[in-house]
């Protein structure tokens, strides 16, 4: 089976109208990642080597999607719309490669999983030319059946042209299908259109397969693998099916989620044993955590890097290019943004560090503002181990604050400063015995005049 070359034939050129969106439809997200590169990413599981993408609608969109997450596939057009055969015939000069299996799946079913289609190729391996993948759907109204006999699939019929014995049938057809690559174009050029719609359709070579004595047989997906999404009901419906799974699988890797249903989970989320995450947190792409963190309520996380024993929020943001090392701490409404925080770190409240690095065992105090951006270029703050800055502190880039550094509250620092210095950085108090009640009676009999000249 390993030995086997394997081509995914992916059809993505429907316009998806349903969707109302100007965004070709398969690029629609699920867990952050484009549903059709879910499809990519289960054909590769499979052992598809080599990928083709069949785009219409949004030709060039697709294009620049597919470089970023299957840089190496082809894609070919399907000008006109003629039916699945004629989609997958789009992709001829891949498929006459000489691939020994041929999976032809959809776009727009990004829960398909890798075990269902290796299943199918493993049946191409036993000698059957043609697999079709089908599915039993809680209710089989409105989906072709899979008509079979000893064994053998014989046809795939439309629920319109079912008997009504056929129409009792639960095991329905899920679109997906494996293809010797041998019989592969014999069997697409010998579909016709001779039908209501006059469209080719790729279900009709299981019957020509069929009558040329090749073995055709069916197996079988759970009905989540085989959802297809039309609509942006169905596509948050997906999304929900891929958390619960996603969730599940964390959960039996040895994390806890308090409120699982809560936690929503990107397509790459990297998240190590005995890691805590509290109820109502989001992690976007990008993100990896070690060992024993704890992740608190209400934080927001995408693109960053958190190490063992860490401690964030609950209300952090941590943003690409945030990396906490081993037992740093980033507190309640805190934001950091392409920075290191060094280990035993502490950005405990009501901060913004960005473009940054803090020192290992560095304390950073409540309303500490790095100053990063002038409005065309942003700078680099440096902030040495051990320091420690002042609550309500504005630390203007590029700057540095050496080892042990000592940053009075209220500063504003726009020099550097030495380690083991202390930094003042704000005008000197001024008190005035007093001037607080004169202020008050002045404001005041102010406010009484107003309000007597308004009747």
């Amino acid at each position: 089976m390993s030995q086997r070359s394997c081509l995914s034939v992916i059809l993505a050129a429907g316009e998806g109208t349903r969707m109302k969106s100007v965004l070709p439809k398969v690029l629609h997200q699920i867990a952050g990642l484009p549903m059709v590169a879910h499809v990519v990413k289960a054909a590769e599981a499979a052992g598809a080597g080599s990928q083709a993408l069949v785009i219409g609608h949004g030709a060039e969109e697709m294009r620049k999607a597919a470089a970023k997450f299957a840089p190496k596939a082809e894609t070919f057009v399907q000008d006109k719309r003629l039916g699945t055969a004629h989609a997958v015939l789009a992709a001829r000069d891949a498929i006459s490669k000489g691939y020994d299996d041929i999976l032809v799946m959809f776009g727009d079913t990004p829960l398909i999983d890798a075990d269902a289609l290796t299943v199918a190729r493993l049946k191409l391996a036993e000698g059957a030319a043609v697999v079709v993948v089908g599915f039993r759907p809680p209710s089989p109204t409105g989906y072709g059946r899979l008509i079979e006999k000893d064994g053998k699939l014989v046809a795939i019929r439309e629920e319109k042209d079912c008997s009504e014995e056929e129409k009792k049938i639960g095991f329905c057809n899920a679109g997906m299908m494996a293809v010797a690559g041998a019989h592969a174009l014999t069997l697409l050029d010998q579909v016709d259109n001779k039908n209501a719609k006059g469209e080719y359709y790729l279900t009709d070579i299981v019957e020509i397969a069929g009558a040329r004595g090749l073995d055709v047989v069916a197996t079988e997906a759970s009905f989540e693998s085989a959802l297809g999404i039309n609509n942006r009901a169905e596509l948050a419906q997906a999304e929900g099916i891929w958390q619960a799974r996603r969730r599940h699988e964390a959960m039996l890797s040895g994390v806890t989620l308090i409120a699982p249903e809560t936690v929503y989970f990107s397509h790459d989320t990297e998240i190590g044993a005995d890691t805590i995450v509290e109820p109502n947190v989001w992690f976007g792409p990008g993100v990896k955590i070690a060992t024993g963190a704890k992740i608190h309520a209400f934080s927001h996380i995408e693109g960053a890097t958190i190490a063992s024993n860490c401690d964030v929020g609950p209300y952090a943001r941590l943003r690409p290019g945030a990396d906490l090392r081993n037992k740093a701490k980033v507190g309640n409404f805190c934001e950091v943004k392409q920075a290191v925080i060094e280990e035993g770190a502490k950005v405990n409240h009501l901060t913004y560090i960005g473009d940054a690095r803090v020192g290992a065992g560095a304390n950073i105090g409540a309303g500490t503002i790095t100053c990063n951006y002038d409005g065309y270029s942003k700078f680099f703050t440096d902030i040495g181990e051990g320091a420690f800055i002042g609550s309500n502190s504005s630390l203007v880039a590029p700057v540095t604050i050496g080892k042990g550094g000592y940053i009075a509250s209220g500063s504003v620092i726009t020099e550097s400063v030495p380690d083991d210095a202390l930094a003042f950085g704000r005008a000197r108090q001024k008190t005035i015995p007093g001037k607080g009640k004169e202020l008050r009676e002045r404001f005041a009999s102010a406010a009484a005049a107003k309000k007597k000249a308004a009747g």
